[in-house]
């Protein structure tokens, strides 16, 4: 009797829905700094996409420190998630985060921020090609300098791949062109106010510049604050298609910037996190396109990347 009591609870039990047992995925996320403009683009993006998605997450600030940003992870670990999405402090300092979610068996998405090296399985990197970023924003300041003049490259944080990567692409377009010649590069890491300051200190000296490669937007818009009413001497061009950008371009301050879809790696990182804690497959590298915006196709973007 027992036997089949036993027997009859075990059908009952197989004709219950997935659903009844499966329990609700947890992602947990370590942005690298919530005080930056685009990253909260991509922030915002993936809390909408975990709530569309119906998975629990937490989101924390890793406040530029890389110390910090493996204490986070391994908090994760311990709370027992399902996936952790990481924005990397330090692209080249990752091999401690990447080996403490391996060990664990916990699937591992990088965003925004391509970290160096291979990635095991249960890993990918949701994110946009930052050579081709650097390319498309130089190209269009050599069209607009009539392919001669000396260029400036205001670099990102220097343990970025995106600024080294960035720059690359601006240096590989200058050499195209026997005009153009890269005077002066100096780091204002990413941020508007450092930017000022550089620049400043170039026009102090006395630096004979046409045109400012920014890597990003906040530091091309500092660019144009430190150039003050003299702004229409020296083109400027950034990256990332920010609002503030938009609105720079649009009132003929700044040449060009290159969208990058903030929006489109947020939900990319959340769908990658979710097939891979459900045991689907997923490219190593999900690519999320550049394209650059001038003042000519600017409107299309006006809506894309709101925080």
């Amino acid at each position: 009797m027992n036997v089949k009591k036993t027997i009859l609870a075990s059908l009952l039990v197989c004709m219950l829905p997935v659903s009844a047992f499966a329990k609700d995925l947890q992602v947990a996320v370590s942005m690298a700094l919530f005080d930056d403009n685009f990253l909260t683009i991509v922030r915002n993006s993936i809390t909408k996409e975990m709530d569309k998605e119906q998975v629990k997450g937490q989101i924390e600030d890793a406040k530029g420190d890389v110390a910090q940003q493996l204490q986070q992870v391994q908090n994760f670990i311990g709370q027992g998630v399902d996936a952790i999405i990481v924005n990397p402090v330090d692209t080249n300092a990752v091999k401690p985060i990447i080996d403490q979610a391996s060990k664990a068996g916990i699937p591992l998405i990088f965003v925004n921020r391509e970290p160096a090296g291979q990635l095991p399985d249960k890993m990918a990197y949701v994110g946009s090609d930052s050579e081709l970023a650097g390319r498309l924003q130089m190209e269009a300041l050599a069209k607009n300098m009539n392919f001669k003049g000396n260029v400036a490259i205001l670099l990102g944080d220097l343990a970025n791949e995106s600024t080294r990567k960035r720059t690359a692409g601006v240096k590989a377009v200058v050499a195209k062109y026997p005009g153009l010649k890269v005077v002066q590069e100096q780091t204002a890491k990413f941020t508007r106010n450092d930017a000022v300051d550089v620049v400043s200190n170039w026009l102090t000296a006395g630096d004979d510049i046409q045109a400012i490669a920014s890597n990003n937007d906040e530091m091309a818009i500092g660019a144009l604050q430190a150039l003050g009413k003299n702004d229409g001497h020296v083109l400027v061009a950034g990256v990332d298609g920010t609002p503030d950008a938009l609105q720079m371009i649009k009132n003929g301050k700044m040449v060009a910037t290159v969208f990058q879809d903030g929006k489109g790696q947020g939900e990319g990182a959340v769908q990658a996190a979710v097939k891979l804690a459900r045991g689907e497959k997923v490219q190593k590298v999900v690519d999320i396109p550049f394209q650059l915006i001038t003042k000519d196709n600017m409107a299309k973007f006006a809506s894309q990347n709101q925080k």
